[in-house]
This record gives structure tokens, sequence and C-alpha cells, in this order.
């Protein structure tokens, strides 16, 4: 279950940093950089706070996966319609992603015996880390800083993981739910234009 989450959050990443890239006009270097921090770079630091040998590192599927995707979408002309940033397949993708590395962050964590605060700290880093990097090399104001509801799905996921792990309940079945929801919340959060506001 934990791998699946993994990849089909790397697959959902890919999407969306390659939707990123297109949007600020990136050559294909600029591009294969963009989509390799937003898919593995969250990953990347998850397992950097945990102490352990990053798996992009480690395995040679993840990347794989990254360049598979990546010449699909360039085959099939992605990058060659229109603004393709606000379409419900790259806000789906994006959710997907979001909620997946929030998943598998917290679970990540609470089998290094992490606390509460820790698990979400893991979760939310695995979930947007990437997402900030891909930002801060195009030289943009990280997309979680605008939307600040993004970062509380993030957030709200993970605190179902560790609820759930508590009560010896982190089943598949259970995990499954927490994901739909996550990928609810955020779709609906974004049609709504849910926000928190400063004041």
């Amino acid at each position: 279950m934990y791998e699946a989450a993994e990849f089909l959050g790397i697959i959902a990443f890919v999407i969306s940093g390659f939707s990123t890239a297109v949007k600020n006009n990136l050559d294909l270097l600029g591009v294969l950089i963009a989509v390799y921090l937003t898919a593995l770079g969250g990953g990347i630091l998850r397992d950097i706070i945990v102490s352990t040998t990053p798996y992009t590192f480690s395995h040679t599927a993840p990347a794989l996966v990254v360049f598979v995707v990546l010449i699909l979408l360039i085959l099939f002309k992605v990058h060659r319609r229109d603004s393709i940033e606000n379409k419900p397949y790259f806000i789906v993708s994006d959710s997907i992603g979001l909620v997946a590395f929030s998943i598998t962050g917290a679970m990540v964590a609470l089998e290094h015996n992490f606390n509460f605060a820790g698990v979400l700290m893991v979760a939310f880093t695995a979930a947007v880390g990437g997402g900030i990097l891909r930002d801060v090399i195009i030289n943009e104001v990280p997309f979680i800083f605008k939307t600040g509801f993004y970062g509380s799905v993030s957030l709200v996921a993970a605190t179902l993981v560790y609820i759930l792990h508590n009560f010896d309940i982190l089943i598949p079945i259970n995990i499954a739910v927490i994901f739909i929801i996550g990928v609810s919340l955020r779709v609906i959060a974004y049609y709504k234009k849910w926000n928190i506001p400063l004041k």
C-alpha cells in the first residue's frame, strides 16, 4: 500500500511539475529539472528528515517512472495545448500527489516513532517540499504560500493517519478512505476558492 501511494504521488506530481514548467516556458532541461524536483524532491526531503537513504537514490523505479510519464506527456504534445494549469485533470493530479505524499510521509514518520508534531512535519514536507523547490528555482512565489488551504489538506490527511495508527486500525481500506477524503477536500476547496484568511 505504501509503495502504491508513493508511485501514485510521483506520477501525479510529474504532471503537475510538467504543467508548471510549460507555463514558465522552460526548455527541455528546465522541464526535466522542474519535473524531477516536483515528483521526487518531497520524498527525498522526507527521507533525509528520518535519517534514511532517500528511496529515490537506492531504487531505480522512481526516476524511471518520472522519465516514462514525462516522455508520454511530450509524445501526446500536452505542452502544446492551451494553458493546462487550471484544467480539471491538472487540479486532480496535483491533489492526488499532495494527498498521496502526505499519507506516505505520515506513515514513514510513524515507522520511525515520531510524535504527532513530527508526523505532521514529515507529511507536510513530503507533500509540498518538491513543489517549493521547483517554484524557488523558477523564481516564483511557492504555490503553497498563495493558497492557504492547500497545505491544510496535507495536515488533515496526516492527522487522520496518526489517529488511525493510534487506534491500530491503519489498514489499507482506511488508508484508501483517507486518500479519497483528502483528494475530494482539495478539489472542493479549489473550486469553492476556500482559503485561510489572515484576519
